[in-house]
């Protein structure tokens, strides 16, 4: 298998672990993180990212542009019966898919990757099957999410904040698989990317919660192979994220909602450090 090949193979392999990603992430938030079936979902989640993650820094020293793009998830959404079947079907495709591929690698470290993803889609199989088979009846022909409550420009604007952060946040994890080469300012983006996640889930929690699906789409990622200006955009888009923060904080509607409003605020203030962080490292850049 070529180079160009095989980075068109882990590029797809990339888009359906980033499907499952925002899969199990809305379907987690709608159940609630704090019940057992949420934190599972959200747990599966978190797994699913390490796989994005391998996958990425692969594909960044081979030299390959990471496709940011979800691939579709095919699932029933007609009750959580349903959906955790779909759910069950599908990491269990994953099992003889990655073994398939793992088989037309030579590179010892690519096949390990992917016969750990085919071993680790075989446990969330599972994980998703003992979920099912614990659902009491009521449980299984119901949906997750509560109807919403929400005034509809309140869910726009927290739509728009959604889909700003994702945007963001897939920016700096592509920025840092493929400037990993510069190892402690990549690892300083994936850093903040990580802290970009959890200002997302503020949002997104809130939204899901009401039987909403989070507008997890992006606006067109920069593909540029400088990291100077990589930085120099990254400061500016948290300049400008920033700004649709602290204008969240000002209405009568933010403040009925005590836990968001702490969040908006503590995210407010994060955005503030990392740019101040960014514009320093882009300094440092500049001595080099």
């Amino acid at each position: 298998m070529d180079n160009k090949e095989l980075i068109r193979m882990l590029n797809r392999d990339l888009a359906d672990e980033h499907a499952a990603v925002l899969r199990y992430i809305v379907h987690g938030y709608q159940e609630g993180e704090d019940t057992p079936t949420g934190a599972s979902l959200l747990s599966r989640a978190r797994e699913e990212m390490w796989h994005m993650h391998w996958l990425g820094m692969i594909i960044g020293q081979l030299g390959g542009e990471p496709d940011m793009k979800p691939a579709p998830y095919p699932f029933d959404p007609a009750n959580r019966s349903t959906m955790f079947k779909s759910y069950i079907d599908y990491e269990n495709k994953l099992i003889p898919h990655y073994k398939e591929e793992a088989g037309r690698v030579d590179d010892p470290h690519i096949k390990r990757v992917l016969e750990r993803e085919a071993w680790e889609s075989k446990v969330h199989a599972g994980k998703f099957n003992k979920i099912l088979n614990k659902l009491t009846p009521d449980e299984a022909s119901g949906k997750p999410g509560a109807g919403n409550k929400l005034p509809p420009e309140f869910i726009s604007r927290l739509q728009e904040i959604i889909k700003n952060k994702y945007t963001q946040m897939l920016q700096g994890i592509r920025n840092a698989w493929i400037f990993q080469k510069d190892a402690k300012t990549g690892w300083q983006i994936m850093d903040f990317s990580m802290t970009k996640m959890k200002q997302l889930a503020h949002v997104a929690e809130e939204v899901a919660a009401n039987g909403i699906n989070p507008m997890f789409k992006t606006d067109k990622l920069d593909l540029g192979a400088s990291l100077a200006e990589a930085l120099k955009n990254a400061a500016a888009d948290l300049e400008k994220t920033r700004v649709d923060h602290i204008a969240l904080q000002i209405g009568d509607e933010i403040k009925k909602h005590a836990g968001l409003a702490i969040n908006i605020e503590l995210t407010v203030n994060q955005e503030e450090y990392e740019e101040a962080e960014i514009k320093e490292w882009i300094e440092a850049l500049k001595s080099r």
